[in-house]
């Protein structure tokens, strides 16, 4: 009985440990080391609020400027629909979840908010009626939002046309779908805390962190997840899986992150959502582009890249470093099997955009050459890519890729997949019919 009772508080010991490793893990800013202080006691710019270009704006100008930098827009609006005015999926492992309508909408949307109420839910994720929200909601990121600058978003908000739109019942699954445990895990990974410059930074660096983490919530979809689904900041933006696609490792590492990357190149991709030689931004990475990032001032995307500049390397060993160099111009060269089928679907549908060698004959956006996601062994945004297409509203005009989701089985997309990594990247892969399969069930829409 004595070795039971010591096994069990030998148990109940490393329980305590793995609980506490987990709980008492890195916030999103504590990599940067250095003193932080109260936004009232910094010294050196203020970091928060639209740029300087609209200091002087009326609130529902600077309103909208940080309702972008905030990208409220991409998870609260359904292809076709008003904007803001909610029903997008976002399907999950335990079900499915929909965005609310933040449209004034009386009924079906936040027209009866208040200040208060709406500073609730953004710091603390609680609704008007107590109903706790989740963290699909970055409310644990946006809790570092000055409630100046959210209730600036509020108004905006305010401004826009009221839309009757009723959100669709969500479909968690038991114990998912019961709210009031959101409370304990608030309680532990959310600090309901407002922005805090580091004073070991410059002012410049502060920006960006303003931006990066309680604005654009970079981390929700580059940071890996603990168990509690919370970020795990040990392995800060070291890449995930954001809505069935990948988002890449936005770390200082060379070959797997963004570590060789130049400022200019690094600034245009956050502008433009392209970089020649690095590749297009697709699936939510796209959208944010389009709906957010585009939408900054200059200064304030600079900020961003210098901040991401700071972030510590982390090498993930499954993304090897993208090949440079184009592929044989002849399509019988390169690839020394057609892969199941892929090559003839790449030759009658891809190759015209495309290209043979990776780079198109048409659009620089087209081209493969060393982009990330086709020297991703996974192949995960490729068939993603293929079975949604993509659709971009760039600073260039729009940049349409046609979905092929309904022209091809899964199998087919398997194929063709694995023969754009075999041909245009540096390691091939073996994504299958299954995967792509899960791949359309996981995808929000």
């Amino acid at each position: 009985m004595k070795h039971l009772r010591l096994a069990l508080l030998a148990v109940a010991a490393l329980a305590l440990v793995v609980i506490g490793w987990i709980v008492l893990g890195p916030g999103p800013l504590s990599f940067a080391g250095g003193s932080r202080v109260a936004l009232s006691d910094y010294k050196g710019a203020d970091p928060t609020g639209a740029p300087a270009g609209l200091k002087n704006a009326g609130l529902i100008a600077r309103g909208e400027y940080l309702a972008r930098a905030a990208d409220c827009e991409a998870c609260h609006s359904l292809k076709g629909a008003a904007p803001f005015s909610g029903g997008l999926a976002f399907n999950l492992p335990f079900g499915t979840l929909y965005s609310p309508n933040i449209t004034p909408d009386n009924e079906t949307g936040i027209g009866r908010w208040s200040d208060a109420d709406f500073l609730k839910a953004i710091h603390q994720g609680i609704a008007p009626d107590g109903t706790r929200l989740y963290p699909a909601f970055p409310y644990a990121a946006y809790t570092m939002m000055t409630d100046a600058d959210a209730l600036a978003i509020k108004a905006y908000l305010f401004s826009l046309p009221a839309v009757r739109a009723p959100m669709p019942a969500d479909t968690l699954a038991f114990p998912f779908n019961q709210r009031w445990l959101m409370a304990f895990w608030s309680a532990f990974f959310n600090p309901d805390r407002r922005f805090e410059p580091n004073t070991a930074q410059s002012p410049e660096w502060n920006r960006g962190a303003y931006l990066a983490e309680a604005l654009a919530h970079c981390g929700e979809c580059h940071t890996p997840r603990n168990l509690p689904q919370a970020l795990d900041n040990r392995r800060k933006f070291a890449g995930a899986v954001a809505a069935g696609w990948k988002a890449y490792n936005i770390t200082q590492d060379k070959d797997s992150g963004i570590g060789s990357w130049n400022d200019e190149t690094l600034a245009h991709f956050l502008s433009a959502g392209h970089a020649a030689g690095y590749g297009t931004a697709s699936g939510p990475m796209g959208e944010a582009v389009d709906k957010s990032l585009r939408y900054l001032a200059p200064e304030d995307i600079k900020a961003i890249a210098v901040y991401l500049r700071s972030v510590p390397p982390i090498s993930d060993p499954a993304l090897p470093a993208p090949k440079a160099a184009p592929a044989p111009v002849s399509p019988r060269a390169g690839v020394a099997q057609a892969k199941a089928g892929g090559g003839a679907i790449f030759a009658g549908a891809c190759a015209s955009c495309h290209g043979w060698t990776g780079a198109s004959p048409i659009l620089s956006y087209a081209t493969f050459t060393g982009s990330r996601a086709v020297n991703d062994p996974s192949a995960r945004n490729v068939a993603q890519a293929i079975v949604w297409g993509v659709t971009r509203q760039t600073a260039d005009g729009p940049v349409t890729m046609p979905a092929f989701g309904h022209a091809y089985s899964d199998v087919e997309i398997a194929a063709v997949a694995n023969y754009v990594t075999a041909r245009f990247g540096a390691a091939p892969s073996s994504i299958t019919a299954a995967q792509v399969a899960e791949l359309r069930r996981q995808a929000s829409q």
